[in-house]
């Protein structure tokens, strides 16, 4: 039996089903659109795990990354320290202190170039 085009047309405009809540999200709602977990923000590029130093804008943090840097002229180390701005989606919402995973992605302002995928602890 052949199916006419409003058939057809209905199959295919049924809704995608919505991606599967991780268990660190279960049960809370998101509405931010910049989030990669349930409005489809691609990612892409280097992956960090470090600590959240400050959460105090909304929907925004801030990653310290540090690291040590050997200088062969004296034969000893320096320290050497980047601060990352990075999105925090309302259905992670990490606090200062939480250790979580970033990825990169679009720009998403001037700044922000990194989003939290999820929390590590």
């Amino acid at each position: 039996m052949k199916k006419n085009k409003s058939e057809k047309q209905k199959e295919q405009s049924s809704p995608m089903p919505e991606k599967p809540d991780t268990p660190e999200n279960k049960g809370k709602e998101c509405n931010d659109k910049k989030c990669p977990i349930h409005r489809g923000l691609k990612l892409r590029g280097r992956t960090f795990i470090e600590k959240v130093v400050s959460a105090k804008s909304s929907r925004s943090a801030i990653i310290e990354m540090n690291t040590r840097h050997y200088i062969p002229k004296y034969e000893r180390y320096e320290k050497k320290r980047k601060r990352i701005q990075v999105h925090n989606p309302d259905c992670i919402n990490a606090k200062e202190g939480d250790i979580v995973k970033i990825q990169e992605c679009r720009p998403i302002s001037k700044t922000k170039h990194f989003v939290i995928v999820k929390k590590v602890s």
